[in-house]
């Protein structure tokens, strides 16, 4: 897989990617640091008050990532085209959060070959969709602003994705509140 190579060199050094995900093409970074996060915000021109998605490949990585996460949360919804928030207790990766850090939004999505490959090498990624803040959602690499893909430092395009979202639930009060309809399964 050399395609994939490139996008694994780029999150080390900590330059934002573009991954195709299970929904839509995703803007992506190195999340343990806030440099490469704040530069995905400035990018896509988000709100830093609002929260970005940590991405994994697999259940196990993502338990890496936050050890205290209760699984339980994500049983019959991850793997799958859903982000969860979850309680964040000890308010890590601050900067993906925004103004909630008590809360952390996550994925595990059935992911393309190439991206889970880069998964694989890396762990973890901070992802949004790879649109300017408000815009039409990335189904295909052109449908990406141009200023966005050339600042990034890979780009894995695989053709055209569904094009809908993931489905937002947030799992930290007594019943799953639905903030954002999007992909199911």
């Amino acid at each position: 897989m050399k395609a994939v190579h490139p996008a694994v060199a780029a999150i080390r050094a900590r330059r934002p990617v573009i991954l195709p995900t299970d929904t839509v093409y995703g803007l992506c970074a190195w999340p343990f640091r806030p440099e490469p996060v704040e530069r995905v915000y400035r990018l896509k021109g988000r709100d830093f008050m609002k929260p970005i998605a940590l991405l994994a490949g697999s259940m196990d990585a993502l338990v890496e990532a936050l050890p205290e996460l209760d699984v339980k949360l994500a049983e019959g919804r991850l793997p799958g085209p859903y982000t969860l928030i979850v309680p964040n207790p000890r308010h890590r990766f601050a900067w993906l959060t925004g103004e909630t850090p008590e809360k952390i939004g996550v994925r595990v999505p059935e992911l393309p070959e190439q991206t889970a490959a880069v998964l694989r090498e890396v762990g973890v990624v901070a992802a949004t969709s790879a649109n300017a803040a408000g815009g039409p959602n990335p189904r295909r690499i052109e449908d990406v602003p141009e200023d966005i893909r050339s600042a990034c430092g890979a780009v894995l395009d695989i053709g055209e994705l569904p094009g809908v979202p993931s489905t937002v639930l947030d799992l930290t009060g007594d019943e799953p509140l639905v903030v954002r309809e999007g992909a199911r399964r």
